[in-house]
């Protein structure tokens, strides 16, 4: 009887980067990252970082053979992908492979490193083109490689889907999809599936990171075929991945630096604990609801967190209490569940003071109170008090940007994110204190601290 897997199984038949960013290293990352097992046949060592490639040791041909042998005899193949095929015997060992252990396979055409350094010799081109393509489910060429391949000079959209067309009915693959980073515009990728073309764009990432781009790219198409995903919707996700990927890459190295493929799963956990965080500050502030119910301020209290610097844009990515907190027959109310994008000001607020110190991910706002105030700096706290009647009335026109300004100045001042800042209002605008801190319950437990009712935190 056939037992069902508990996981599905991907390989990659590539080289490695000693750099970590590109090769079987972003492969596996990728695999992990999107719930599939996965398996190297290695082809080539290289030396290489950032900025350049310095020397290439490619594998006996049969080692590479052997490697998905093993593999496919053992664990059986779901989908695998290939990168970097140095040489014509390394190609035609892969393809042998695939003959005797037949899987879905992608194949990205690598041929030149991100650095520029060449890592197909170019008498591998046809062997590749001609032994190894048409074994392909989906062929992932940017427009350069679309261009060595048809001849075409892939330089727009219409050029993209003829190359795609012509890959796919001249070297007979089953699809190929034309990425678009190289063309000017939106980054559009193209994808000839069964007759049909299919259109993924997405903005560009200023300032992103690039290297290894195409491997985790190559990498997420396999990873959801190995999961039975059709071929159009695994484009689809895959663009996604890698969007994200480039977005958040890692800034290390002096040249082009790596994609980050754990943020596709590192930003759903660090959303999930924010949440839990919050959630956490939240009970303990009910809990000691009589004493804090004294300084819920008019409009209401707010506790937030965002999520880390590194993924934080928007009021969407902090997380605070819907409705906000009141005062309800001398008690604390949470008027609606902890989620994200469920505070304004607050938010904003923290928002700026990340992109001073980036530990600095939490605040609530409180009703302010002299002798809080006076205990604050007797504590060592931090302290600023901002004027808001000097506020520009250019900022008072725009909608969220006092919040920016208030942090700012407090920085200004202080040279530092201070741990509370309060005003005494202006016109129209209702006095209020804000402490701030790493996370909500350190912003909580300061505020129990100055209201007499938490241990002393004085500050260094």
């Amino acid at each position: 009887m056939n037992r069902v897997k508990p996981v599905p199984i991907a390989i990659t038949i590539a080289g490695s980067d000693s750099g970590g960013g590109a090769g079987i290293q972003a492969d596996l990352k990728t695999f992990a990252v999107l719930g599939v097992h996965g398996t190297v046949a290695l082809t080539s060592v290289t030396a290489q970082n950032t900025y350049q490639v310095t020397m290439v040791h490619d594998l006996p041909p049969e080692m590479v053979y052997e490697q998905i042998r093993v593999v496919a005899e053992d664990m059986g193949i779901d989908a695998g992908k290939t990168g970097m095929l140095s040489n014509v015997d390394i190609i035609r060992a892969v393809v042998k492979a695939v003959n005797d252990f037949p899987f879905p396979l992608v194949v990205d055409p690598v041929m030149i490193a991100k650095s520029g350094a060449r890592l197909l010799r170019s008498e591998a081109e046809n062997v590749l083109a001609n032994e190894l393509i048409p074994l392909a489910k989906l062929v992932t060429p940017n427009a350069p490689e679309a261009e060595r391949l048809t001849g075409i000079a892939v330089k727009d959209l219409e050029s993209a889907k003829l190359a795609a067309k012509r890959i796919v009915e001249d070297l007979g693959c089953e699809g190929a999809v034309v990425k678009g980073g190289h063309i000017p515009g939106a980054a559009v990728d193209v994808l000839y599936w069964r007759g049909e073309y299919k259109f993924y764009e997405a903005g560009r990432v200023e300032g992103g990171c690039t290297h290894g781009t195409g491997c985790s790219f190559s990498a997420a198409i396999a990873a959801e075929l190995a999961k039975n995903v059709e071929v159009p919707q695994a484009v689809k996700r895959a663009k996604e991945f890698v969007t994200l990927s480039i977005k958040h890459g890692l800034k290390v190295g002096k040249g082009h630096c790596p994609v980050n493929p754990i943020a596709w799963l590192d930003i759903m956990a660090q959303r999930y604990s924010t949440i839990t965080r919050v959630e956490e500050a939240l009970e303990l502030l009910l809990k000691h609801s009589e004493i804090v119910s004294e300084v819920v301020p008019e409009v209401g209290m707010n506790l937030v967190m965002s999520l880390p610097a590194t993924y934080a844009e928007s009021e969407k990515d902090v997380a605070g209490i819907a409705g906000r907190i009141v005062k309800c027959a001398g008690r604390l109310k949470a008027v609606g569940p902890v989620k994200f994008g469920a505070s304004s000001h607050i938010a904003r607020l923290v928002l700026n003071a990340i992109k001073f110190d980036p530990s600095v991910r939490s605040a609530i706002n409180v009703k302010p109170d002299e002798r809080l105030i006076k205990r604050a700096e007797e504590l060592g706290f931090f302290v600023a008090f901002i004027d808001r009647r000097l506020e520009p009335e250019e900022v008072k026109r725009v909608e969220g940007a006092s919040m920016a300004w208030i942090l700012n100045e407090a920085y200004r001042r202080t040279g530092r994110i201070p741990d509370v800042i309060y005003d005494r209002g202006d016109v129209g605008k209702e006095a209020m204190m804000r402490i701030l801190g790493t996370d909500p319950v350190e912003v909580v437990e300061k505020l129990l601290t100055l209201l007499g009712s938490g241990k002393s935190s004085k500050k260094d």
